[in-house]
């Protein structure tokens, strides 16, 4: 093998008929193969570890789970609803996501974000009856613009024009990145859902690194395409088994070394180099995974400390366990959730605040709202603007 079969083993850029150059991806397993030395072999085996811990932790704690896994499970697709979207511009922070009087162009983020968020919900909803696939990809993507700014650009459809990637006032000659046009890119998607659905002897974490780059560098969709592509990561690890509950998100890594990231990807289509991206995608399935873990034994510790302030009140154990899913909350809340008055409502939120539990954070009088600031410092981070 020479030089050449290794750049060009992620594909070609081929001259269009009007004169710019698109790449065509070529398909999957990379040929020649990814070459399994020990750096990688060391990596994966770490990630393998660090994912393992991050699934074992429902089994090692059913107790704290019983109340609050689906929450917690919840709580990550929020988290990473808003970091998904940041790296792609939206301005929105995980506290704008339980705000309902934002209003103007902040309003219009959350809303994206939101949108993502039921993305979310529906595609680990939808694998119930479908595995990941082109129909299944469609379906989120609608769901992801529809209704939002990305509204106009054909949601749960894909693309029947040319798009490229690059700076504001680029072309299709000075773009950065051209994916192939409409004809190939169909070819390329369908050899993708195969490759998805074929039962190989590749390592699952390794073929999820290789479904994300190769979707994005086909890049279907006039829009929203980067975050479609990071939602497969968890649908397809979920899929195969590999977690049994949506904790896994790559976005914090994503977004944390975003310059790295687009080089890493740019590194396949220019060189070939499918290598250079898996090391990386395998650290951040460590990196992630590990901080996820962390995250969670630092809720349940947080949990079981503030219920033993409030061990001899039921109803304030009751509101405790409703914050961990709406951290941000007002006396209406309480009233709605708990089916209690105003006054019984207001008597509840005080003891919360007398505990320090919960933060008033308007400081007026009335229309107050609060927070349990100390649970919501603990999922924030990662998510500031």
């Amino acid at each position: 093998m020479n030089k050449d079969d290794f750049k060009n083993r992620a594909g070609r850029y081929i001259s269009q008929t009007t004169g710019y150059k698109a790449f065509i991806p070529a398909n999957l397993p990379p040929v020649p193969p990814i070459i399994f030395e020990p750096e990688l072999y060391n990596l994966l085996s770490n990630a393998d570890r660090a994912i393992g811990r991050l699934d074992g932790i429902t089994f090692h704690h059913p107790s704290c789970f019983s109340i609050s896994m689906f929450i917690l499970s919840e709580m990550y697709a929020r988290k990473e609803a808003v970091m998904s979207s940041q790296i792609e511009g939206t301005q929105a922070s995980l506290i704008d996501i339980f705000d309902p009087e934002l209003t103007g162009e902040r309003s219009k983020d959350v809303e994206e974000v939101i949108n993502y968020i039921k993305a979310t919900e529906q595609g680990i909803n939808l694998l119930n009856k479908l595995p990941v696939s082109i129909r299944l990809i469609k379906e989120i993507h609608n769901t992801l613009l529809r209704g939002v700014r990305g509204g106009t650009k054909s949601p749960g459809e894909f693309r029947k024009s040319q798009n490229w990637i690059g700076v504001p006032g680029s072309t299709l000659s000075t773009a950065s990145y051209v994916p192939p046009p409409p004809h190939e890119m169909m070819q390329a998607l369908d050899k993708l859902e195969k490759f998805i659905h074929t039962e190989d002897e590749l390592p699952v974490l390794i073929k999820t690194a290789l479904i994300h780059a190769q979707f994005e560098m086909i890049h279907p969709f006039l829009d929203g395409n980067g975050r479609i592509g990071r939602l497969l990561i968890v649908l397809f690890l979920l899929e195969r088994g590999v977690l049994k509950h949506p904790m896994l998100y790559l976005s914090y890594f994503f977004k944390k070394n975003r310059q790295e990231y687009y080089d890493r990807l740019t590194n396949i289509h220019k060189n070939g180099d499918w290598e250079g991206w898996i090391k990386f995608f395998l650290k951040g399935v460590s990196e992630v995974s590990t901080q996820a873990v962390e995250t969670a034994g630092k809720i349940m510790d947080l949990q079981d400390r503030d219920k033993e302030q409030l061990i001899n009140d039921s109803k304030a154990i009751m509101l405790l366990n409703f914050l961990f899913q709406k951290p941000l909350i007002t006396v209406q809340d309480v009233k709605e959730k708990m089916s209690v008055s105003d006054s019984s409502a207001r008597r509840l939120i005080s003891k919360l605040v007398d505990k320090a539990i919960l933060v008033e954070t308007t400081g007026y009088q009335r229309n107050r709202r609060f927070i349990y600031s100390d649970y919501f410092d603990i999922l924030r981070e990662g998510t500031e603007l």
